[in-house]
């Protein structure tokens, strides 16, 4: 994939994440079909949580020589991040501001530039196309397991319905 291509993706993230909980209901939103998953609420909010953190890794592998930064763990954010009181609309208006600010940054890099790397304490040397591809396939990764919940409260709903 190019760089412009991967820059493309990463500018229609926030759309799918948008179209893949089009219609649902807050009680669709906070539901648990598939047990030992996030809601989706859960999974709307993991996303914009991690949009920051990547966002500073990218800029700062721009910006500074060979930075470190450090991971985070999922579930001790949704532990005590309030997931299951936060707005889902302001989450998704969070996710796309944070790709549209970062997208003009990363329009103005030289292929060069692409290749420059930071450090991640977990992970090791990363360069900033690693980072970029990692954070452009997060949102389609969780698309996969939000359409798996609307398909499960579907097969639940209609069993509802027949008894």
């Amino acid at each position: 994939m190019t760089d412009s291509e991967l820059l493309t993706k990463y500018s229609q993230g926030p759309e799918l994440l948008r179209r893949s909980i089009n219609g649902m209901t807050e009680e669709q939103l906070d539901a648990k079909p598939i047990l030992g998953t996030f809601s989706t609420r859960q999974v709307v909010c993991h996303i914009a949580d991690f949009e920051p953190v990547y966002a500073d890794r990218l800029k700062r592998v721009i910006a500074e020589d060979n930075p470190i930064f450090f991971g985070g763990d999922p579930d001790i954010f949704a532990a005590r991040l309030a997931y299951e009181k936060r707005d889902v609309d302001e989450e998704l208006d969070l996710i796309d501001a944070t790709r549209r600010q970062l997208l003009r940054i990363l329009q103005t890099l030289s292929a060069d530039d692409f290749q420059r790397t930071g450090k991640h304490a977990e992970d090791g040397l990363l360069d900033l196309r690693t980072l970029l591809t990692r954070i452009t396939n997060h949102i389609p990764h969780h698309v996969r397991f939000i359409e798996q919940k609307r398909q499960a409260l579907s097969l639940q709903e209609r069993s509802a319905n027949r008894t």
